[in-house]
């Protein structure tokens, strides 16, 4: 990477991206891959699931550069515009891993159960960190899709109004208003969830 990458903000970088400049993809990957992986974790619930996101999010961007596909940033930042993207990718990748578990299902079955499965990579704090993210995931889930992806650019990635407005096409009156409808229905979901659990 060229030292003249590592000085651009993200609107140079994306304009060089537009040019096809690999540099230019690597500095916006250093910039904001945690921003991606941590975004990617909150939406799938699984840290390798996380990982297979961001490669298949920064691979898209530099596909679509090859095609002269990259529209103009403008937004100060490309975080914004790289977490919807991602939040496309979580759905690749969460359709690509139930395809692998039928397929390992269907593997060990033929085997008489005798695949062994792999626990290299699921330490106690990972299962720990995925069993609670699953848990706010089932949260979300009962919210409309525009409200999660408010509170998931919003609040939880720390967009502002005006970058999350930019990234999904919609004025920052409309993200304000799908936050404050987010926030009602998610405060309805747990008040839901809390009588059921005191009537078990």
């Amino acid at each position: 990477m060229s030292e003249r990458s590592g000085k651009l903000d993200d609107r140079g970088l994306w304009a060089r991206l537009a040019h096809v400049d690999d540099a230019a993809l690597t500095e916006l990957y250093r910039r904001h891959c945690d921003a991606v992986y941590n975004f990617a974790f909150r939406r799938t619930a699984s840290w390798s699931s996380a990982e297979d996101v961001v490669q298949a999010t920064f691979t898209a961007v530099w596909r679509r550069a090859r095609e002269g596909a990259v529209d103009p940033l403008r937004a100060e930042t490309a975080r914004a515009v790289l977490l919807v993207m991602a939040g496309h990718e979580c759905a690749n990748v969460a359709r690509s891993a139930r395809r692998q578990r039928l397929l390992h299902g269907r593997i060990e079955a033929d085997a008489g159960g005798a695949v062994a499965a792999d626990h290299a990579a699921t330490t106690a704090a990972r299962v720990d960190d995925e069993r609670q993210m699953s848990e706010v995931r089932r949260a979300l889930t009962r919210i409309p899709a525009v409200q999660r992806e408010a509170i998931e650019l919003v609040v939880w990635s720390h967009c502002s109004l005006a970058e999350a407005a930019d990234a999904l096409g919609i004025s920052e009156g409309t993200v304000k208003s799908r936050l404050h409808r987010a926030r009602q229905s998610l405060m309805s979901v747990i008040e839901i969830e809390a009588l059921k659990e005191d009537l078990s």
